[in-house]
């Protein structure tokens, strides 16, 4: 299932511990295209998430979301299996699905940090000394090595660069609490990405 992520908060379970959450508005989605191998090449079921206002849906959106019968949305994404269930063109999903105590997969997009450093982007501790006049190389990475052979940069050496702003799966997170009058789905965690931004929640089998 599609949802948002809208921050976190913290629970306190029957023998008074606390335990840190995340609220997810999950829900409602929409079936809004169910690919066959036969037709496609494999089996998947695209949802859609997050209604918009129609002027700004371009006609390809409205064209594909015609077939549904579904109001344009901001997000469509694939999902390869989903238990077996049987699901019809157009259903509304909820977060009825997810039950307490169910373990689910939760993937975001992490923050982006920009350019960083290395000290920041892959802890480095810093090379150099304030005395002897180094006191500009504290953060620097220092040699990289390798200038006589092969006298190129190794591919995955760690250097300065785009930090942040990648695909990120948290695994196995427990389902605290289902609120279906709201949409709203409390799990133990935290989740990857900042305060409403998308979010996809696998339930484990």
């Amino acid at each position: 299932m599609l949802g948002k992520k809208l921050g976190m908060t913290s629970i306190f379970d029957e023998s008074g511990q606390m335990i840190p959450c995340t609220i997810i508005e999950a829900g409602p989605c929409y079936v809004t295209q169910i690919k066959t191998k036969e037709k496609d090449g494999y089996d998947a079921v695209q949802l859609g998430y997050d209604e918009i206002n129609e002027r700004l849906a371009n006609k390809p959106m409205k064209g594909h979301l015609r077939k549904s019968g579904v109001r344009p949305l901001r997000l469509l994404s694939e999902f390869r299996s989903f238990n077996g269930t049987k699901l019809e063109l157009g259903a509304e999903l909820k977060v009825d699905l997810f039950q307490q105590g169910d373990t689910v997969d939760v993937t975001g997009r992490s923050k982006g940090r920009g350019f960083q450093g290395v000290v920041k982007r892959h802890h480095f501790g810093g090379v150099g000394m304030t005395t002897h006049g180094q006191s500009d190389r504290v953060r620097a990475p220092g040699s990289i090595g390798g200038s006589s052979y092969p006298s190129r940069v190794f591919k995955g050496m760690r250097m300065a660069g785009r930090m942040g702003g990648e695909r990120v799966t948290v695994k196995n997170l427990t389902v605290v609490k289902v609120i279906s009058d709201s949409n709203i789905l409390i799990v133990k965690g935290s989740v990857p990405g900042a305060i409403n931004s998308y979010v996809e929640i696998i339930k484990q089998d």
